[in-house]
């Protein structure tokens, strides 16, 4: 079954920077662009960068022991993707706000996780589950 792909508009303050991280540290292909917007493909979604002010609210919940940066986005990956990643974002010098850590271990719904953020300070967290049919656990 194929799922449908999802659009996210997200506020920059800088479109350079925004095309240094998710061009250059990501990895993202840039799409379409404008002088106040560029598109990304995300993983196979459709990301959309606006020049505008108000990026990067930084209130958090608590979540298995971290605080969980709100609000947040990012894409669910394969295992190997998830750590190449990681390995991308650290070679590149990003800082984590959440270091690529398993949650739940041994429970409904383990996964890898790790949180960034954007140049804009738009928080991003990218995760692997141990059994993709647990994506919905309870």
């Amino acid at each position: 079954m194929t799922l449908p792909r999802f659009h996210l508009a997200i506020p920059v303050d800088d479109l350079d920077a925004a095309r240094q991280f998710y061009g250059g540290v990501l990895g993202c292909e840039q799409g379409r662009d404008d002088a106040h917007w560029v598109d990304w493909n995300l993983f196979g979604h459709q990301l959309v960068t606006h020049l505008a002010s108000g990026a990067g609210d930084r209130a958090a919940n608590p979540v298995d022991g971290h605080d969980v940066p709100v609000p947040h986005f990012g894409a669910l990956l394969d295992e190997d993707v998830f750590h190449s990643l990681a390995t991308r974002l650290r070679d590149a010098g990003v800082s984590f706000v959440i270091e690529p850590t398993l949650r739940f271990e041994g429970q409904a719904g383990e996964q890898w996780t790790m949180f960034v953020r954007d140049p804009a300070g738009n928080a991003l967290e990218f995760k692997s589950f141990a059994d993709d049919a647990q994506v919905f656990a309870r």
